[in-house]
């Protein structure tokens, strides 16, 4: 991955630190690994974000930021790898999972008539938890070891592009026309 293009796009870790909301983390956000931006890092990163995505809660983002403090990855890419997660994700997000969570338990998902009510989410909460909360972790162990290998792959492959140009321009030297007077 290009680093340029990444910190074009990222906040600077003086930008995160000095952030009314973050300022109570203190010295944690001091920590240079979570700002780095190598191989390890970010491919970690990207399996904390694209996990906690499938985790059925709605503070994410304050997750992603405690893990990647915790385990000392990029912190935004890890915050931003849960956004996958939005408003208009979530529900056939979650239904996937939750239909895939009982293909694998060999069960059929049913969900009744849709009301608004407390009453409804509590009876439908009953049939569907575990198919849901299996399928969210089996989607999301998958995604994390994806994403982890994908951003691996794309960065070694960034590598030894650059190294393959790199090595082209010092065995072929562009040539210079002579000096005129």
């Amino acid at each position: 991955m290009p680093r340029k293009f990444l910190r074009r796009w990222l906040p600077t870790d003086e930008t995160m630190r000095e952030h009314k909301h973050l300022r109570w983390m203190g010295r944690l956000l001091h920590d240079p690994n979570l700002w780095h931006l190598n191989r390890r890092s970010v491919a970690g990163a990207v399996s904390v974000g694209f996990f906690l995505a499938w985790v059925p809660i709605p503070i994410q983002m304050w997750i992603a930021a405690l893990v990647a403090v915790l385990i000392r990855v990029n912190l935004p890419i890890a915050v931003m790898g849960v956004w996958m997660t939005n408003p208009i994700t979530v529900a056939p997000m979650f239904l996937f999972a939750a239909n895939l969570g009982a293909w694998i338990l060999g069960r059929e998902l049913t969900i009744g008539e849709f009301r608004f009510s407390w009453s409804w989410l509590t009876e439908q909460t009953d049939t569907f938890w575990e198919p849901l909360l299996l399928g969210c972790f089996v989607i999301g162990l998958t995604a994390a070891v994806g994403g982890n290998l994908l951003v691996r792959l794309v960065w070694r492959l960034h590598v030894l592009r650059h190294w393959q140009e790199r090595r082209r321009r010092r065995l072929n030297p562009p040539v210079r026309p002579p000096f005129r007077n």
